[in-house]
């Protein structure tokens, strides 16, 4: 959900899971084959009606995490002033479809979030440890996470949460796909009707505590030489990734500008493009996963020093999570400002900044707990 509209699920028609470093490619070929046999009435004709798959996916490889699409049985949308149901059924399977009821929300809770496998310390000595290779050479960006942990109470109704994520951060794509929440600022890629959009954000600052504040955060972001760096690498992992898919070109501003969140400004770039080969929206996000925005430059290196610093399997943080419809349209998001909430109510929320040769510790985490903030406070 965005500013009120998007997609909704009840039930399973059909659950798929993956793994491997091929995971995400072969869901897409998987998602083709299915929609392909599937007979789809669909009258409403707009992004995201008729027949869709949710998705969540893991940011590594060998994660234990699980990779999935799930079809739901009964789809709920709303978009620029239409709402739909739609129904999905499997041929023998004759067990009625979920039935649409509004229920009340649980009792309100507040829970607070503590450290978890990397302690703010543990995490400050991350940091200079990259820092450290960096300046040695081979590796100009590295994004390190560090995780707070906490469990749900008996009753807890996750509703509550994600009602305050969306109310809160409004123009953020707010997500619970199998027990992954959160709010997502940045868009993986977006594919409709053959056009292809994506947004990177890279480069974060504090906002100010009164407008004067406010506007001099937003200036020390758009020319801080660091930033810019940071944010040059992603936009550039974005263009070689999508680059093959659309042969006429894909285009993107010169400078970034400001993207204002409620606790937060971020270096933004927007990117588009037509498609020239017939990739859906999964296809793309096997080809842009993971970006140097969620792993670093050169990414195969960043994920080697990721590997052997972080203590954390960082779960479906940093990976794609969104839908794809028949067409192969869809939208997929970043999962980021987001958490596991595994079957026993365990939560684990992550967040992490990339670190160049001129970071500084500890701004790289004030500006992890900046990030966790959405998320800490959803819960609290």
């Amino acid at each position: 959900m965005r500013r009120g509209e998007g997609v909704a699920g009840l039930g399973e028609a059909l659950r798929l899971s993956f793994t491997g470093p091929d995971r995400i490619a072969r869901a897409a070929e998987t998602w083709r084959r299915i929609a392909a046999a599937a007979r789809v009435d669909d009258p409403v004709r707009t992004s995201g009606s008729g027949l869709i798959a949710f998705g969540a996916f893991t940011f590594a490889d060998d994660s234990a995490f699980e990779n999935v699409l799930i079809v739901p049985r009964t789809i709920i949308g709303r978009r620029d002033g239409v709402s739909w149901v739609t129904e999905v059924s499997v041929d023998g399977d004759e067990t009625p479809a979920p039935e649409l009821a509004a229920t009340p929300l649980g009792s309100e809770f507040r829970l607070s979030l503590q450290p978890g496998a990397v302690s703010p310390e543990r995490y400050l000595e991350l940091v200079a440890d990259a820092v450290s290779r960096i300046r040695s050479g081979g590796l100009r960006k590295v994004v390190l996470a560090r995780d707070l942990v906490g469990h749900l109470p008996e009753g807890g109704d996750l509703r509550r949460v994600l009602v305050d994520l969306a109310l809160g951060y409004p123009d953020t794509w707010t997500f619970a796909i199998d027990g992954h929440i959160g709010s997502s600022p940045e868009t993986l890629v977006r594919v409709n009707h053959g056009k292809v959009t994506a947004r990177v954000l890279a480069g974060s600052i504090a906002r100010g505590a009164d407008a004067e504040a406010d506007h001099a955060a937003a200036l020390r972001l758009a020319t801080s030489t660091k930033d810019l760096d940071e944010h040059r690498y992603a936009v550039q992992s974005v263009l070689d990734a999508l680059g093959p898919h659309a042969r006429s070109g894909i285009s993107a501003s010169e400078i970034p500008f400001a993207l204002k969140l409620p606790n937060l400004w971020h270096l933004a770039t927007n990117i588009e493009g037509a498609l020239s080969d017939g990739s859906s929206a999964l296809d793309l996000a096997a080809a842009l996963h993971p970006t140097a925005a969620v792993a670093g430059t050169p990414t195969a290196k960043a994920l080697e020093v990721i590997r052997e610093l972080e203590p954390l399997d960082r779960g479906r943080y940093g990976g794609p999570v969104g839908w794809v419809d028949a067409a192969g349209d869809g939208k997929w998001a970043v999962s980021l400002r987001s958490a596991e909430i595994d079957a026993t109510g365990g939560i684990r929320a992550f967040a992490g900044g990339g670190i160049l040769a001129a970071s500084e510790p500890e701004v790289e985490l004030a500006e992890t707990k900046l990030k966790f903030r959405p998320i800490v406070e959803a819960f609290g």
